[in-house]
């Protein structure tokens, strides 16, 4: 597992390659095996491949003009009617992506929208009009996905800090 972990970074530039509809049900599939408080699986999985729909989700913030060149991106959404813990669970889905992402040979990055802390405000209330998102849902982010356009650098123990590891106390 290190070996994936290692290999993990956000991305935001892509091949103009499409993502195999296997490795795009691997990586949903690693979503939907992310626990969730009190197993409630409350998350929900928005799959855009639509250009246009893509260019509109890259303005939702300052920080996802990338967006619109990813071959797809995958918006996660969490029913606040079924679960409690709307942005632990949801991150961890995406953390999930991020890994079988990598696993599967693609690339991907997190990018916030719930809270995002724009200017003109919340980036939520966008995505959500945009993809007519039911009003039980939250939106936690986008996850794109694609081909990295770079090699990627892989993490490597030097980055491991002993100082950072607190036994018992602090």
């Amino acid at each position: 597992m290190l070996d994936v972990i290692r290999k993990r970074r956000s991305i935001r530039a892509f091949l103009k390659k499409d993502v195999e509809d296997k490795k795009l049900n691997e990586v949903l599939k690693a979503a939907m095996f992310a626990p969730t408080s009190w197993g409630t699986r409350a998350w929900e999985f928005v799959v855009v491949k639509d250009p246009v729909t893509k260019k509109k989700l890259s303005e939702a913030t300052a920080h996802s003009r990338f967006v619109k060149d990813a071959p797809v991106v995958v918006v996660i959404c969490y029913n606040i009617k079924a679960g409690r813990r709307f942005c632990e669970d949801s991150s961890i889905a995406a953390e999930h992506i991020h890994l079988e992402a990598i696993n599967q040979g693609l690339a991907s990055c997190f990018v916030q929208v719930a809270q995002a802390g724009e200017p003109q405000g919340s980036a939520e209330p966008f995505v959500i009009g945009l993809l007519r998102i039911p009003d039980h849902l939250r939106v936690q982010c986008m996850m794109p996905l694609g081909y990295a356009k770079r090699e990627l650098k892989e993490h490597n123990d030097r980055e491991f800090d002993t100082r950072k590891v607190h036994n018992e106390r602090f």
